[in-house]
């Protein structure tokens, strides 16, 4: 499942994994929201809540696609985030890991608070 996400000045792509979380999230799709930032992190109502997965972390690689539910949003840290130690992702509380992005996660250094933020479903070509 892959998922294309974009804003103003930007987009990334992601492979979501085989999970009941994720493929909620894929049936939902398309959404569209505001965004918000934390440190190196983006976040974004979804629009569903979903209860966590028995793998959730709050450490996670930079990249990963997570729902965190107190937000009922996706969270994606591509860096530090205020909470971190070091250089790692380390989210607000622990979040359920749904997918990784598959290009380079920085690219969402250029995502201002309260832009606009879409995820749909990537074409199946390519």
């Amino acid at each position: 499942m892959r998922i294309k996400i974009t804003w103003p000045s930007g987009e990334v792509t992601a492979e979501l994994r085989d999970t009941p979380s994720s493929r909620a999230v894929w049936d939902a799709l398309p959404v569209e929201s505001d965004a918000q930032t934390w440190g190196d992190e983006v976040y974004f109502d979804i629009g569903i809540d979903l209860e966590l997965e028995p793998d959730a972390a709050d450490v996670v690689e930079a990249g990963a696609v997570c729902y965190w539910p107190p937000g009922s949003a996706s969270a994606i840290p591509y860096g530090p985030t205020p909470v971190s130690r070091g250089g790692e992702c380390r989210l607000a509380s622990p979040a359920t890991v749904l997918g990784q992005l598959t290009g380079d996660a920085r690219a969402l250094d250029t995502v201002d608070s309260g832009a606009t933020i879409r995820v749909a479903r990537a074409d199946s070509v390519g």
